[in-house]
């Protein structure tokens, strides 16, 4: 049978903008929502602010002379102090959001903009030229589709550069907009419109569009919620609750931990512009920050950096993490280090799910590398390999993949049937291609993944969009891409390479090929693992690429040889 979550939340009917903002006009308190970590006296966005600028973002764009309500808004930036504004803005405006990786180069990008179908892009300042070029490949016109985007309004901002216009000129007036009626979404139904594309590659392939819906979002804000709430002490955890923003906020993770769920609890964020680790310890002393929403590779830093004795960090009092598994030696070391009885937690979600799925009960005291059980309102089980019998035992023997459902589950692919109807079951099931098994606790683990996806640092990197570009190489015959460990729990790709027969191929490099990639990815999907070339590629009779035996036996071999990537 399922594993049915021990509790249940009740989940509202309605919009987003309608659930965190009640009204139009209400109150909401002149409390601080966001602020720039690196000047929050001066440059801030309090409660009652941040809807007024969204509710002025809404009808600025329905008054623009493209958009219209469904219509996609992509912003191409980093974090920053206005990014939730032009999400709950587009939010308002009854358009869906999506937020690229700033560091794509226009390639990536482009293909972003094309499977959106982007009414507007809003780009960031200082990626202008990968902007312009990226919508022109999109078929978009940069002087009427691309608006500059940055902080700069906050201080009164209004012209462009390079010929092309700011994006203030998408907002109406505080005097038109203050009573501005977002759409509530209260019918049946209603609240399954699709509010944002969170590109992620699902079990396989390129990225694909992840429609997450209003009630998707708000079950996933209270489900995240509900399990603070179990801490005996939950009221005055909140209230003295302070967070860092240093997660993307045009992922999934960062997005919903600290747009709606940090609002919705009334908990101030300091946002980041971009991780960096010594600035982390920094801010986390000055602004007494509570919580940390880890990935493993910070998590490993907060282990072993240095740096971390010369900081006062007693103001933490809850770690989660998450993305990727982490060791429990990292976890041990980690709480050893920072002492006061601080138990890293982690847990377990895809975009798919939202964000998050499994979590824990905060009572309990994690001892090992599980990822919890499954949240309020959610379901998950185990599954033959094949999708046809449910594991039923428990133990690390009773592996299968890992099924899950709840309400906090996508809609589906954006505009992808085929892809949609392979991922998710009639019934609602989501197939999250993750190896798993409970213990006898009913603790779900994750052990390894059926789905080809290479975790970078928390990014998704599919080894289907690295085998096709390097297959256009003229000296490559054949090719595989997997996904090495590295010894701080991360990853990195890895390529194994047929040489084609003949002067193209002989005499090819390792470092050509990595070149070759290079200047057509972003960072983290460059062939950072290395290069091996073979005879050819193991593959099964049906011609599918064996990657766990390519894994396998490299990561012996490398282990035999000493060696380190």
């Amino acid at each position: 049978m399922p594993h049915k979550s021990r509790w249940t939340v009740p989940v509202p009917d309605c919009s987003l903008p309608q659930f965190l903002f009640t009204s139009p006009t209400q109150d909401l308190g002149d409390k601080r929502a966001f602020s720039e970590a690196a000047r929050p006296e001066t440059h801030y966005i309090t409660r009652n602010q941040f809807r007024l600028w969204a509710q002025r973002l809404a009808l600025g764009l329905l008054r623009s002379k493209h958009f219209k309500k469904g219509d996609r808004v992509l912003l191409f930036s980093g974090n920053d102090l206005f990014v939730p504004v032009v999400f709950m803005g587009t939010l308002c405006a009854g358009g869906i959001f999506t937020g690229a990786n700033p560091t794509f180069v226009a390639r990536e990008l482009a293909h972003q903009l094309k499977d959106s179908g982007a009414t507007y892009l809003l780009c960031s300042d200082v990626a202008l030229e990968t902007g312009v070029e990226a919508a022109k490949l999109a078929g978009l016109d940069p002087h009427e589709r691309l608006f500059v985007f940055n902080s700069k309004i906050y201080d009164g901002e209004t012209h462009g550069t390079n010929g092309l216009r700011y994006w203030s000129e998408l907002f109406a007036s505080e005097e038109d907009a203050r009573d501005f009626q977002w759409d509530d979404l209260t019918g049946p139904g209603q609240s399954d419109t699709t509010l944002a594309l969170n590109y992620s590659s699902g079990t396989t392939g390129v990225p694909k569009g992840v429609e997450i819906t209003h009630k998707n979002y708000i079950s996933n804000t209270l489900q995240v919620e509900h399990m603070s709430t179990l801490n005996t002490d939950h009221e005055a955890r909140n209230t003295r609750a302070s967070w860092l923003c240093f997660l993307p906020l045009y992922h999934a993770y960062g997005q919903t931990f600290f747009v709606a769920g940090a609002f919705n609890r009334g908990v101030p964020v300091y946002i980041m512009p971009k991780f960096d680790f010594l600035k982390f310890l920094e801010y986390t002393q000055r602004f007494k920050i509570t919580d940390y929403q880890l990935v493993p590779p910070i998590a490993v830093l907060l282990a072993k950096h240095p740096a971390v004795k010369d900081y006062d960090l007693s103001s933490v009092e809850n770690i989660g993490c998450g993305a990727a598994p982490l060791g429990r030696d990292v976890s041990l070391q980690l709480e050893n280090r920072l002492g006061r009885g601080l138990n890293l937690k982690q847990g377990w979600g895809m975009t798919e799910c939202t964000c998050s799925l499994l979590g824990w009960d905060p009572n309990q005291i994690s001892t090992s590398a599980a990822v919890g059980e499954p949240n309020a309102n959610c379901e998950a089980k185990i599954m033959t390999e094949d999708g046809t019998t449910e594991v039923t035992g428990r133990g690390p023997q009773a592996v299968g993949e890992l099924w899950c459902r709840g309400p906090n589950v996508m809609k589906g692919y954006w505009r992808n049937e085929k892809a949609t109807k392979e991922t998710l079951t009639p019934d609602g099931w989501l197939r999250t291609g993750d190896i798993a098994y409970v213990d006898e606790d009913g603790k779900f683990f994750i052990v390894d993944r059926m789905k080809e996806l290479i975790k970078v640092k928390g990014n998704q990197v599919a080894p289907a969009e690295l085998e096709a570009l390097l297959l256009e190489h003229p000296g490559i015959a054949d090719v595989a891409v997997i996904g090495m460990p590295t010894e701080d729990g991360d990853e990195k790709p890895r390529a194994f390479v047929v040489r084609q027969v003949g002067a193209e191929g002989e005499n090819l490099t390792v470092q050509q090929v990595q070149k070759f990639v290079e200047g057509k990815v972003i960072r983290y999907k460059r062939l950072a693992g290395g290069v091996e070339f073979l005879d050819a590629i193991p593959k099964n009779p049906s011609g599918k690429i064996l990657r766990r035996q390519l894994r396998d036996i490299t990561r012996e071999r490398l282990r035999k040889e000493g060696a380190r990537l």
